[in-house]
């Protein structure tokens, strides 16, 4: 069986988790969470700061309040993206403003922006599929003229980038995923990228549960206590112990997904050429991490067939997302503006197949020669 994921691994992550238990210090906030941090941090360049989270939900949940979102607020994002995207944003009591995205990088139009913004839109949420860059020249250009947050959704991006700046630290907010699905891990967890020093200051004080326990470890107080709104958004030392390592072999372990992505290209071109399927855009100013393989089918009944194909050869391949819009809690705390020209197809179209660190070449030879073979009946 190939899977469609298999969590990252590479072999030292226990020997940094028995140190992490060996400190005695197995809550949040210690050796392994600065580390974590002053990694990220040093590959965002001009930032205030990077904290780790519990969740990328989390820190998309953090953002929003940073960025003081409030009810009746307006969030431009598009329609195709997970939920916690628009969730976050709707616990503040914000409105979700959905638009169509690009067919050819599937991340949101910045054509549409300028059109769907009101006196009451708030923030612009760009989205980065794949690990591919949205168009954030043109997205800051607009929110640098309506006087708009941008908060990016890099939850598949870490470590891809856009004209040589990393995806997350363009706007004045980014937010990572750490999940067994992505590209590094701790399991469960993400981390924010915060601009601004005085919301930097502020967003450790709302992860520590709104006291200023991190100040206070600093030497900057000589006692903590409660001083904000604020929630538990810190993960555990076990958590940090076992994705640091993973940070440091960031470059290696992007150069064997990278490996595998290259490899099912060359394999899938012909099919693609000859008008089977297409396959993924990458703009040439942009630095995709290798996050993910993807193929489009001619339409939602012939990807149901090609699933079952390949499920018949022991590959799980896998499709999403279902369009925010046309779901019933995108209906109620969102609307659509504009035309749904290509969300709701394109998202019918995608199928993902299996990536991970460690897949072999010959798995992926599989997998390609099972697609060749599928169309070649």
């Amino acid at each position: 069986m190939i899977r469609f994921n298999e969590a990252p691994y590479i072999g030292t992550e226990f020997s940094h988790i028995q140190k992490a238990i060996e400190s005695g210090q197995l809550s949040g906030g210690g050796e392994y969470t600065n580390l974590c941090q002053e990694w990220l941090k040093e590959k965002c360049g001009d930032t205030a700061g990077v904290l780790l989270t519990t969740s990328c939900t989390h820190a998309m949940e953090m953002a929003a309040m940073l960025a003081d979102v409030r009810e009746g607020d307006e969030i431009i994002m598009p329609s195709f993206t997970f939920v916690s995207t628009a969730t976050a944003f709707v616990q503040r009591g914000a409105s979700i403003v959905f638009i169509d995205i690009r067919p050819d990088t599937l991340n949101m139009d910045e054509s549409l922006i300028e059109n769907a913004i009101t006196e009451r839109t708030k923030a612009i949420v760009p989205v980065h599929y794949a690990g591919v860059g949205c168009e954030m020249d043109s997205i800051m250009e607009i929110a640098s003229a309506y006087k708009l947050t941008v908060i990016e959704d890099a939850a598949q991006g870490v470590m891809a980038t856009y004209k040589g700046k990393m995806l997350g630290a363009i706007g004045d907010f980014g937010c990572y995923s750490y999940h067994d699905t992505k590209n590094f891990t701790m399991g469960e967890g993400g981390a924010i990228v915060i601009k601004n020093k005085d919301l930097y200051e502020k967003a450790e004080i709302l992860r520590e549960k709104g006291t200023n326990r991190s100040m206070f470890f600093r030497g900057m107080v000589d006692k903590y206590t409660w001083v904000d709104k604020g929630s538990s958004y810190i993960p555990s030392e076990l958590n940090a112990a076992y994705l640091y390592p993973q940070l440091h072999a960031a470059e290696s372990i992007i150069c064997d997904r990278m490996a595998s992505w290259e490899l099912y290209k060359s394999l899938l071109s012909p099919l693609a050429e000859q008008g089977f399927i297409e396959l993924p855009f990458i703009p040439e100013d942009r630095c995709h991490n290798a996050h993910m393989f993807y193929i489009k089918t001619k339409n939602l009944e012939e990807r149901a067939l090609l699933i079952t194909f390949l499920t018949g050869r022991d590959i799980i391949a896998v499709f999403h997302y279902v369009p925010l819009h046309s779901s019933p809690a995108g209906k109620k705390y969102g609307r659509l503006h504009g035309t749904d020209d290509y969300t709701t197809r394109e998202s019918e179209r995608i199928l993902r197949l299996p990536l991970f660190y460690g897949l072999t070449a010959d798995s992926v030879r599989h997998v390609a020669d099972s697609i060749v073979g599928f169309y070649s009946k």
